[in-house]
C-alpha cells in the first residue's frame, strides 16, 4: 500500500498535470482506492524461478500479471474510474488470452503489455462487454463501428453507472444489455426516472433490481401495463411485494404478460380471491415458473386428456408440494410409461385424468424394468393398472419391488393339454404348451367354438397336433374363417380336419386363389377335384407355375385378381 502511494504521487509531481487522462488526480490523491492486498504496479511483481533456475510462471500468475496491466492502462492511460477497470481486467479471461498470444510470454508480461498497448490501441469494449457476461459471439453484433474507446461513450457509461449503484450485478449487466440496448443510451437522468415510476406503485430497490435483471424490457417504453396489473392483482390478494423478489430468479426471462394471464385463468375458471390467493401462497411457482410456462404446458396437456374445467381447479386447489415443472415431466413420464405398454388410449387418457394428482408426484421407473422387476408381460401389466391404478405408486425411482406371484398360466396349460389326451409324457406337455399362447380359458374357449361348429373332438385334437397355432387366434376370428369357408367358398367343415392351416391364412388370400382356381375350372384348365391344401397351400411361385400358367390368359386374370382384391382390403383399412 505504502509503495503504491509513492510510487503514484512520484508520478504526479514529475510530470506535467494537464497532459494526465482524466481522472488520475483523483486517484492519485486518495491512494486507499487501490486496496490492501496487491500492488497497483505490475513492474512490482517479481517471477518465480523454476527447477531449472529459469523464470517460469503459472497460467494463473500470468493471468494475474495481464489483469494488473490492463486495470493499469485502462485507469490511469485511458481515464476510466479504477473500479471499471479493475472489473473488466479481472473478468475478460478470453480477451486477455488473445492478448497474451500476441506478445512475448517470456518477457516481463507488465511490459510487455504497456509497451504493446502504446503502439497497438485495443478495443476497450470487447473486454467490457466480456466482462458484463457476454461472450465474443454474443457482442461482435455490438461493437461501436466508430468507436474504440470506452470514455468516448459517455451516455454508456452514465447509464452503465446508474445499474451498478442501483444494485445491479455487473455480471449480469450484458443481459440487460442484449435485450434492452436502448437503456445505454438514455439521456442523462432519464433511466433513474423510468426506475422511481415502477418505485412509486410500491417496489423497493431491491425488489426492482432483480426485476430489471430478469426482465429489462420494462425500462423501455412507458410503464408496462401487463406489469402493473399483475402488481394490483397480487396486491388484491393480500401479497406484499416481496413476494416476488422471492420468487424470480434473475437467470430467467420474465413475460409478465403470460402472467396476467394465468391470473385472469384462474378467476376465469372458478377460483375466488381466497382460493386464488392460498393457491399462491403455497405454489408460487404456479405464476412465477418461466413466467407460467409449465402450468400454462400442465393445462393444456390436461386438457388434451379431457380434463374438464372443474377437474383442472380441483387439481390446482390440491396441488402437492412439488414444482410445476417437475409435475409436469412425471405426468410425460407416466404418459410414455402406458403408451409403451400397449394400454388402449381411451385408458390411457382416463387414467391420467382421473389420477393426475398423486401421478404427477411419482417418477415411475421404465417399463423394462418394471417387466424384469414384476415379472409380467405387457398385458397382465395393463390389466393390474386397470384394476388398481394406484399400483403405480410402487414403482417409482428408488423404491423396492416384489415379484409378483405366479398364477401357475403354463400349469394351466398343461392340465388343459392333458385334459384333451395329447400326450401323459410332462416334458413333451411341457415344450406343446410353449406354442400356445394365452389364458388355459381362453383356448379352452377356441378349442370349444371349434368342436360346436360340428366336428368331431378327437377331429379337432388331431387338428391341434398338427397346427397348434390355430389355438392362438380369437374366438372371432376362428368362427369367421369357418363361415367364411362354408358359407363363402361352399367347402365343408370336415375340410379343415385334412387342411387346419386354413385357419392361419388371411382371408385375401385364400379369395384370390380360391377365385383363380374357380377361373381355371371353369376353363378346363384345373382338376374340380383338388384338395383344398393343394392350391392354398402352396407358396404364390409354385401356385402361378402350376396354376396360373396352365392358361393362355392366365396370368391377365391373375392380376386383375390381384388388383381386385388388393384395393378391396385398402378400403377396408381405410373405413
Amino acid at each position: 500500500m505504502r509503495v503504491c502511494s509513492v510510487y503514484v504521487v512520484s508520478l504526479v509531481k514529475s510530470s506535467k498535470t494537464k497532459f494526465w487522462p482524466r481522472g488520475l488526480l483523483q486517484i492519485a490523491q486518495s491512494p486507499e482506492l487501490y486496496g490492501t492486498t496487491r500492488s497497483c504496479h505490475v513492474g512490482l511483481m517479481e517471477d518465480s524461478l523454476n527447477n531449472n533456475g529459469k523464470l517460469g510462471r503459472t497460467r494463473g500468475a500470468t493471468l494475474r500479471l495481464a489483469q494488473d496491466a490492463i486495470m493499469e492502462y485502462l485507469h490511469l492511460t485511458r481515464g476510466l474510474p479504477f473500479m471499471d477497470a479493475e472489473f473488466i481486467s479481472k473478468n475478460s479471461p478470453q480477451f486477455l488470452d488473445r492478448l497474451l498470444q500476441k506478445i512475448d510470454a517470456g518477457e516481463n508480461i507488465g511490459a510487455s503489455i504497456s509497451r504493446f498497448l502504446r503502439y497497438h490501441p485495443i478495443n476497450e469494449f470487447e473486454p467490457f462487454f466480456e466482462s458484463l457476461g457476454l461472450s465474443p459471439s454474443d457482442y461482435v453484433q455490438l461493437l461501436p463501428r466508430e468507436r474504440m474507446f470506452l470514455i468516448d461513450d459517455q451516455l454508456l457509461l452514465e447509464n452503465y453507472h446508474v445499474l451498478c449503484e442501483y444494485g445491479i450485478a455487473r455480471e449480469k449487466m450484458g443481459r440487460v444489455y442484449r435485450e434492452a440496448p436502448e437503456i445505454f443510451r438514455y439521456d442523462r437522468g432519464l433511466l433513474m426516472l423510468k426506475i422511481n415510476a415502477y418505485e412509486k406503485l410500491g417496489l423497493s430497490q431491491s425488489t426492482m433490481a432483480k426485476v430489471i435483471a430478469a426482465s429489462p424490457y420494462l425500462l423501455t417504453g412507458d410503464v408496462d401495463k401487463d406489469f402493473v396489473e399483475v402488481l394490483e392483482n397480487l396486491k388484491n390478494l393480500g401479497f406484499q411485494f416481496t413476494l416476488i423478489e422471492e420468487n424470480i430468479s434473475e437467470e430467467a426471462c420474465y413475460r409478465w404478460s403470460q402472467i396476467l394471464e394465468l391470473l385472469c385463468f384462474f378467476s376465469k375458471i372458478g377460483c375466488n380471491e381466497e382460493q386464488l390467493s392460498e393457491l399462491i401462497r403455497r405454489h408460487p411457482g404456479i405464476l412465477f415458473e418461466g413466467s407460467g410456462d409449465k402450468t400454462c404446458s400442465l393445462i393444456v396437456y390436461l386438457l388434451k386428456f379431457g380434463s374438464s374445467v372443474c377437474e383442472i381447479r380441483s387439481m390446482f386447489l390440491q396441488f402437492p408440494n412439488v414444482q410445476v415443472g417437475k409435475f409436469l415431466s412425471n405426468l410425460r413420464r407416466c404418459f410414455l410409461f402406458l403408451t409403451e405398454i400397449d394400454m388402449p388410449t381411451e385408458d390411457v387418457s382416463k387414467i391420467l385424468r382421473s389420477h393426475s394428482l398423486w401421478l404427477g408426484e411419482c417418477t415411475l421407473k421404465k417399463p423394462n424394468t418394471v417387466f424384469a422387476r414384476l415379472n409380467v408381460g405387457k398385458k397382465r401389466l395393463c390389466k393390474i393398472i386397470e384394476d388398481h391404478p394406484t399400483e403405480m405408486k410402487n414403482w417409482v425411482l428408488g423404491s423396492q419391488m416384489e415379484r409378483l406371484p405366479d398364477k401357475g398360466k403354463k400349469l394351466l396349460k398343461v392340465k388343459f393339454l392333458l385334459g384333451l389326451g395329447f400326450t401323459d409324457d410332462l416334458t413333451k406337455i411341457s415344450e406343446a404348451a410353449k406354442l400356445f399362447r394365452g389364458k388355459a380359458e381362453d383356448l379352452q374357449e377356441r378349442f370349444d367354438c371349434i368342436v360346436s361348429a360340428g366336428l368331431d373332438r378327437q377331429d379337432v385334437i388331431k387338428m391341434l397336433t398338427v397346427c397348434p397355432k390355430i389355438l392362438n387366434m380369437s374366438k372371432d376370428v376362428i368362427e369367421m374363417k369357418m363361415d367364411f369357408l362354408m358359407n363363402e367358398l361352399g367347402w365343408p367343415l370336415t375340410a379343415l380336419v385334412k387342411f387346419p392351416a386354413f385357419l392361419g391364412y388371411k382371408i385375401q388370400r385364400i379369395k384370390l386363389r380360391h377365385s383363380m382356381y374357380s377361373w381355371l375350372k371353369d376353363q378346363g384348365a384345373a382338376d374340380p377335384d383338388l384338395a383344398l391344401s393343394t392350391f392354398i397351400g402352396c407358396s404364390d411361385r409354385k401356385f402361378v407355375r402350376q396354376f396360373v400358367n396352365r392358361h393362355p390368359s392366365g396370368p391377365e386374370v391373375w392380376q386383375k385378381l390381384n388388383k381386385k382384391f388388393a384395393h378391396a382390403e385398402c378400403l377396408v383399412h381405410a373405413s
